[in-house]
């Protein structure tokens, strides 16, 4: 991996096209282990092979470009945001994005209140199964996509209340579709819940999760009620400034059925 790195650090700084001997010369590796790695980049997209054998950036470094540049924009965003948001004093506010069966935090809020139980910090990783950003990414794919996604099962539960089954997983998250929201009721961490809804870029699509996280001893129904209110409409703001069309309503997904285009 790390050799895969300088190798593309190398062309990336380069002014000329570079070939193999160049690559293996430049960074003092034997000719066949540039050509094994190159090979391998070249799969990835990572870096394109041109007719004179020499290398150049591939498309996917551009993908990771766009994400970066995203996930850094809504998180700007979620951070003035909350700057100016005081409808929910003593919560924890979070910004996550998914990673594969996981959700990664960008940004997050702590509260006093939640911070003796479960601190949230940027980088940190949770199974997406179990929490509210989670549910509200996975909310999206349809219960095919979800399947092959958890091909190999749930993670060991964090606390009692998680999930423990990919078909308990499945109506959750048909929840989620009907009611708009999601919910980690205890199930990342005895004691709190979690309430998340998804952010959307241009097309409609989740970005990102954000989530607002409260000691569960202090959500009567009516309080419930609010919160939920203000993690919808945090979303919903965040969506608009990331371009999302609000006014198109995306089709429900259910029983493997493919997104609305």
């Amino acid at each position: 991996m790390e050799r895969g790195a300088r190798i593309m650090d190398l062309v990336a700084r380069s002014r000329h096209q570079l070939s193999l001997s160049d690559i293996a010369r430049e960074l003092n590796i034997a000719r066949s282990t540039a050509h094994t790695i190159c090979h391998t980049l070249v799969s990835l997209e990572l870096l394109i092979r041109r007719n004179d054998q020499t290398f150049q950036m591939g498309p996917h470094v551009m993908r990771w470009s766009n994400a970066f540049t995203t996930q850094s924009d809504v998180a700007v965003e979620f951070a003035t945001m909350w700057d100016q948001e005081t409808e929910l004093p003593g919560a924890t506010i979070t910004l996550s994005v998914l990673e594969g069966d996981e959700v990664v935090y960008i940004a997050a809020r702590n509260s006093d209140a939640c911070f003796s139980r479960v601190e949230f910090r940027a980088g940190m990783r949770m199974p997406a199964a179990f929490t509210a950003t989670g549910k509200a990414f996975l909310s999206h794919m349809s219960d095919f996509d979800v399947r092959k996604l958890l091909a190999d099962g749930l993670p060991p539960p964090r606390t009692p209340k998680s999930v423990r089954n990919i078909e308990a997983l499945l109506q959750e998250l048909n929840e989620v579709r009907k009611n708009g929201y999601s919910c980690d009721n205890e199930q990342v961490a005895e004691g709190i819940v979690c309430f998340g809804a998804s952010v959307l870029d241009s097309r409609n699509r989740p970005i990102a999760g954000v989530a607002v996280s409260l000691p569960a001893e202090s959500i009567p129904d009516v309080q419930r009620e609010r919160v939920i209110s203000n993690v919808q409409r945090i979303a919903t703001r965040l969506s608009h400034r990331m371009g999302a069309d609000l006014t198109r309503r995306s089709g429900l997904i259910r029983n493997g059925d493919q997104p609305a285009k």
